[in-house]
């Protein structure tokens, strides 16, 4: 039995018809560039993150990579600034922080988690000094403007705990919810949706997400409404007015079509959240009756004991096997998909080789690349092919 890594055609008929109808519906009245289709999904993608009572801003983007890019701008963040995050996630992250010109810090994840370890952001911030006018540097001189945790594989942060250091040694945070529309985490001050517990978070729409577009998409949140205007303005070349540019922006708009077929895609999206927890509850039951958890590391759920029914909403079903190349070939040849996220750490990748990192300058990332590996989690998913998917780890570790 062949099993895909992920199938679009089997969210079924219902959502290919919401689907179809409002792509038809733009190409009738052909609005194509913002207006009144990116309003109306700005608008119902606010109250879905804003139903605990929160007032949050959602500005529509090209794709989250441009969503992260244009909150950077909008920061002031460039040249003689740095940024700290994880080696251990998409590129983008990283990408978008060196396009500003700013300079890349990294400090390792949690080996359950995959996450930004509290611990070690703690000790990589308590290593840096302060200048005269009380600002961290950089070991390069650079001022420390940014932290940028990432929820990675639809699993949520510690969020207070980074929150707390970063309040401590008076660094932003700017929250990564690209992986995780829906997720909810269970803070201190009371529950949070993903992409409002710190003041600024994007999210990205890729096709493959839990809510993804016809396309590239993405969203930048804030909860300022001042922001929100810069945001919108950066998106659209600087301009507050046609042709007249206050700021040097850039053509980050989210395409009309995209934002009607995410704007009928997004009540459907808290079922296929429950589905994919319930997939990765099979999967959970089945590596078990195989006899593989000493030898198969299932996703942490972090939050699990909070009681909330999104403390993880599975984006990824990402397991841990050292003998994961091994594991990988052997999927492969039973035609069951699977795939490396993410294969080389970032402080490894050769565009960022003038950073000076080698192997060895962070372990757990280096480690969770070598050792992790995706499964099938989409919606859809039969419950035998999850078995199917099981039991040919099970084969290939005997």
């Amino acid at each position: 039995m062949s099993v895909p890594l992920f199938d679009l055609s089997r969210l079924g008929p219902q959502v290919d018809e919401a689907v179809r109808e409002a792509a038809l519906r733009v190409l009738g009245h052909r609005g194509y560039v913002l207006g009144a289709e990116v309003e109306a999904f700005e608008n119902d993608l606010v109250t879905y993150l804003g139903q605990g009572g929160e007032e949050c801003h959602a500005v529509g983007m090209s794709s989250g990579t441009d969503a992260q890019l244009a909150l950077l701008m909008a920061m002031g963040i460039g040249t003689g600034d740095a940024v700290i995050s994880t080696p251990y996630t998409f590129f983008a992250t990283a990408g978008c922080i060196h396009r500003t010109g700013a300079e890349i810090l990294f400090c390792d994840i949690d080996p359950a988690t995959f996450m930004m370890d509290p611990e070690s952001l703690r000790s990589l911030l308590s290593s840096l000094k302060r200048d005269a006018d009380g600002f961290l540097r950089s070991p390069r001189g650079n001022r420390v403007r940014l932290i940028v945790p990432i929820h990675l594989f639809g699993a949520m942060c510690d969020m207070d705990a980074l929150g707390k250091i970063s309040a401590e040694y008076g660094v932003e945070i700017l929250e990564d919810a690209a992986q995780i529309l829906g997720g909810e985490y269970p803070s201190a001050a009371g529950v949070r949706k993903a992409g409002i517990i710190a003041p600024t978070s994007y999210v990205s729409f890729y096709p493959s997400k839990n809510l993804g577009a016809a396309g590239d998409a993405g969203a930048a949140l804030c909860l300022d409404e001042e922001m929100a205007v810069k945001l919108r303005r950066i998106r659209n070349h600087g301009m507050v007015e046609r042709y007249y540019h206050k700021v040097v922006g850039g053509n980050f708009r989210i395409d009309a079509i995209q934002a009607a077929v995410l704007r009928a895609k997004l009540p459907f999206l808290d079922g296929w959240n429950a589905t994919r927890r319930a997939n990765a509850g099979t999967y959970k039951s089945a590596f078990a009756e195989a006899g593989l958890l000493d030898r198969v590391t299932l996703p942490a759920e972090p939050h699990l004991s909070s009681g909330l029914k999104n403390h993880h909403i599975f984006h990824q079903y990402v397991i841990r096997v050292p003998e994961r190349d091994a594991v990988m070939a052997r999927l492969a040849g039973q035609k069951i998909g699977c795939a490396i996220y993410y294969p080389v750490p970032l402080h490894l990748q050769e565009c960022f080789a003038y950073l000076c990192h080698k192997n060895g300058d962070f372990p757990i990332s280096e480690k969770a690349a070598k050792e992790s590996l995706a499964l099938p989690i989409f919606p859809g998913l039969k419950q035998e092919e999850i078995h199917e998917v099981v039991n040919g780890i099970a084969g290939a570790l005997s």
